[in-house]
C-alpha cells in the first residue's frame, strides 16, 4: 500500500457538515494579505526554495545526483567498448532491454482502446450532481500570465463565464514583476471585486510553478485550480470538479480533459489536437481505471488544499511541475481522477512554436523521471509493484520511445540498402527478440492509429480521424524535440521557453462542439 497518513476526508456534502467552512463561506470580507516588503521576500523565499528544503530528494534543483552521474559516465564507455569488441552481444542487450517497455506501452494503449469503446458502448449519461449555495467550497482559481498582454480580454472572459458562486470564488492573476506589458493589460481592465493581480517578484528561476507557489499563500480556497492564460474552460467545469472531489475521499486532484480550438488551422493542429484528444479522453482515465500514477496536464488541475498542501506543491526546479505533482501525489498516497469537462486551448500552430513547447515538456519529463529514480526502493515503498511498474512506462519508456523511435527507420533502411545485417546474431533467442521487436513496432502504430481515429470519432470530428494515419511522421518531430530536450537538460535544465499564444479571434472564429467524449 502507499504511504498511509491522516489527512481531512472529503465526503459526500462535506462542507455543510462542518460548521467552521459554514463560516468561511459567509459574506464577509476576507483579511487582507500582509503585502510589506519583509512578507513579499519571505513569500519568494519559500516558493523557490521551500520543496527543496522540506525534500530535497524530491526537487529537481540539482538536476543528477552523484550516483546518477557516474552511471551515466560509466555506462556509455562499457556499452560503446562492448559494441566494438562483441556487437551480437551488445545489439541482444540493448534489443532485449527495450522490447519489454514498448511493449507495455502497446498493452497500455490497446487498453486504452478497448475502455474507450466499452465506455461508449455502456454509457449512461448522468445528470451532474445538483449542490445548494451553501455546500458548495470557497474555490481559488489561479492563472499565472507572463508575456500574454494580448489575450488579456479572452482570458477575463473565460473567467467571468465559470458558473460558480462569486462569494465563494477567488481568481487570482499572477503577474510578472518584470512583465510591463501584461501588468498594463491587466491594469486597463476592470476587474470584478474577486479577481486580484498579484505581483510576483523577479527572481530565479523564473517558471510558472515558481509563480503558483508564491501565489498559493494568499488563497483561502478549500480546493485549488489552475489555468493557463489562453484557457477557455466549460463554464461547469468547477461544479463538475466539486462532484467528483466530494464523492471520493482518496481523491487528491482531478484533471479536465484538455483540447484544441485550431485543430483545422495546420498539419501540426490536426495532429497536436489527435494527440491531445487521445491523452486526456482515453489515456488519462485508462490510467485512472487501472490505478497507475496520471501525470497531470499543465492546466485545469483541480486539487484539495489538503493534498496540494501535503505534497509540497509545486517544485519550481520543474518545467513541467504538473508531470512531477502527479507522481508525487501517487508517492503520498492520493489518487487523481479525471472529469469529463473540457477546457479549449490554442495548439502550436507552426513548427518553431511547437518544437519549444515540446522541448519544454520532454525536458521536464525527463527531470521528473530522474528525479523519482533517485532512490528507487524509496520510490517502490511509496507507490508499490503496481504504480511503480507504472511509472517505469509512463516516465520511463514514453522518453525512450521518444529517443529510439528514428533509429528503428535507420536500421530499417540499412536493412534495405546492405541487405540483413543480422546484427542481433541467428540463435535461437536473438530470433525471439527480433520477432517481438517487429511486433512491437507493427503493433505501436496500429494502435496508436486506431486510438487516435477512435479518439477523434469521439470527439465527433471525424473529419480530423484520417490524419491519425501520419502520427508515426509526427512522432519523428517528437523524436527531434525529445533530442533537443535532452541537450537542453544538459546545459539549461530550467529554461523556460515561453509558447506564445494569439486573440482567440486570430485563429478560432467558430465555437468548438460542446461534445466531451
Amino acid at each position: 500500500m502507499p504511504l498511509q497518513r491522516a489527512r481531512v476526508s472529503l465526503f459526500p456534502h462535506p462542507f455543510t457538515a462542518d460548521p467552521r467552512l459554514h463560516k468561511r463561506h459567509e459574506r464577509t470580507p476576507r483579511p487582507a494579505y500582509p503585502e510589506t516588503a519583509a512578507q513579499q521576500e519571505r513569500d519568494l523565499g519559500l516558493a523557490i526554495n521551500a520543496l527543496r528544503r522540506r525534500r530535497p530528494d524530491l526537487s529537481a534543483a540539482e538536476p543528477l545526483w552523484a550516483w546518477q552521474k557516474a552511471a551515466l559516465i560509466f555506462a556509455l564507455p562499457i556499452l560503446a567498448t562492448v559494441a566494438v569488441l562483441a556487437p551480437h552481444r551488445a545489439a541482444f542487450i540493448v534489443a532485449t532491454a527495450l522490447a519489454l517497455p514498448f511493449f507495455c506501452i502497446v498493452l497500455l494503449r490497446t487498453a486504452a482502446l478497448w475502455k474507450t469503446l466499452a465506455t461508449r458502448a455502456h454509457r449512461a449519461h448522468r445528470s451532474a450532481r445538483t449542490t445548494s449555495p451553501i455546500s458548495l467550497p470557497r474555490y481559488s482559481v489561479l492563472v499565472p500570465l507572463h508575456d500574454e498582454a494580448d489575450i488579456v480580454e479572452d482570458l477575463l472572459a473565460a473567467l467571468n463565464d465559470l458558473d460558480y458562486p462569486t462569494d465563494r470564488l477567488e481568481i487570482f492573476l499572477a503577474l510578472e514583476e518584470t512583465d510591463q506589458a501584461t501588468r498594463k493589460a491587466v491594469e486597463a481592465a476592470i476587474l470584478p471585486s474577486h479577481m486580484t493581480a498579484v505581483i510576483v517578484p523577479k527572481g530565479m528561476p523564473q517558471t510558472k510553478p515558481r509563480a503558483l507557489n508564491y501565489v498559493l499563500p494568499r488563497t483561502t480556497g478549500d480546493l485549488v485550480v489552475i489555468y493557463d492564460a489562453e484557457d477557455l474552460p466549460e463554464p461547469d467545469q468547477l461544479r463538475n470538479a466539486v462532484a467528483a472531489l466530494t464523492a471520493d475521499p482518496d481523491l487528491g486532484c482531478v484533471q479536465a480533459r484538455l483540447n484544441v480550438l485550431n485543430a483545422d488551422e495546420t498539419w501540426l493542429t490536426r495532429q497536436f489536437a489527435i494527440e491531445y484528444t487521445v491523452l486526456f479522453d482515453c489515456m488519462l482515465p485508462t490510467l485512472q481505471a487501472l490505478q497507475l500514477p496520471v501525470p497531470l496536464g499543465g492546466t485545469s488541475n483541480h486539487f484539495t488544499r489538503s493534498a496540494l498542501e501535503d505534497v509540497g506543491a509545486w517544485d519550481p526546479f520543474n518545467v513541467t511541475e504538473d508531470a512531477d505533482l502527479g507522481i508525487r501525489l501517487a508517492r503520498n498516497g492520493w489518487s487523481v481522477g479525471v472529469v469529463p469537462s473540457t477546457t479549449w486551448e490554442e495548439a502550436p500552430a507552426n513548427f518553431t512554436s511547437w518544437l519549444k513547447q515540446r522541448t519544454r515538456w520532454l525536458k521536464g519529463w525527463m527531470q521528473t523521471y530522474l528525479v523519482h529514480m533517485r532512490n528507487p526502493l524509496r520510490t517502490l515503498r511509496d507507490l508499490g509493484w503496481r504504480q511503480f511498474s507504472g511509472l517505469q512506462v509512463l516516465m520511463g519508456g514514453m522518453i525512450l520511445s521518444a529517443l529510439v523511435h528514428p533509429w528503428l527507420y535507420v536500421a530499417i533502411a540499412a536493412d534495405v540498402a546492405y541487405g540483413p545485417l543480422d546484427i542481433l546474431g541467428d540463435d535461437t533467442l536473438s530470433r525471439i527478440v527480433k520477432i517481438v521487436t517487429v511486433a512491437n513496432l507493427v503493433l505501436g502504430y496500429v494502435s496508436g492509429v486506431a486510438l487516435g481515429i477512435v479518439a477523434m470519432r469521439g470527439r465527433g470530428r471525424q473529419q480530423l480521424a484520417a490524419w491519425a494515419l501520419l502520427m508515426p511522421a509526427y512522432w519523428l518531430l517528437i523524436s527531434f524535440a525529445a533530442y533537443r530536450a535532452l541537450f537542453q537538460l544538459a546545459r539549461s535544465p530550467y529554461r523556460w521557453e515561453k509558447t506564445q499564444h494569439r486573440p482567440r479571434a486570430a485563429f478560432a472564429p467558430l465555437q468548438p462542439s460542446r461534445k466531451t467524449h
